[in-house]
């Protein structure tokens, strides 16, 4: 009867959510375009204009990622990948825009020996203890 059980992946959060302070004016404007059925909420506002200001500067992002030599998207760092590098004598430095993941098997000491620099521009998902250890390293 057990054996047809099966655990199901925890669910990773597709977002991050923040906080932003804005004026009763603005506030009040972005109120009346979702009451005149322009966006459905203001958050749909909010990120409608985060998305046109990125295209607007698209252009510029590109050419920093290529300047800073930063991956975008997600990157995940398994347990094994570490391990390769320390098995060949390497260190990484991460350099993230968007998602980077180290994985919750990855031990603090086995971090320390292979990451030299963090830098993620976006979030960073890891355990309390990989981040406290690794906290000295981050940009």
């Amino acid at each position: 009867m057990i054996d047809n059980v099966y655990k199901l992946r925890d669910k990773v959060a597709e977002s991050e959510k923040i906080t932003i302070n804005l004026g009763y004016v603005d506030l009040g404007r972005i109120d009346l375009l979702v009451q005149e059925g322009f966006y459905s909420n203001r958050t749909d506002f909010i990120r409608t204009a985060i998305r046109n200001q990125l295209g607007v500067d698209g252009e510029a992002v590109k050419q920093s990622i290529v300047r800073h030599t930063l991956e975008l998207g997600l990157r995940d760092y398994s347990r094994a990948d570490l391990e390769s590098l320390k098995a060949a004598g390497e260190r990484v430095h991460i350099k993230v825009v968007g998602l980077a993941r180290i994985a919750a098997d990855v031990t603090p000491g086995l971090a320390l020996a292979t990451i030299e620099s963090i830098t993620v521009l976006g979030a960073l998902q890891a355990s309390t203890e990989l981040k406290a250890a690794l906290a000295d390293r981050m940009r």
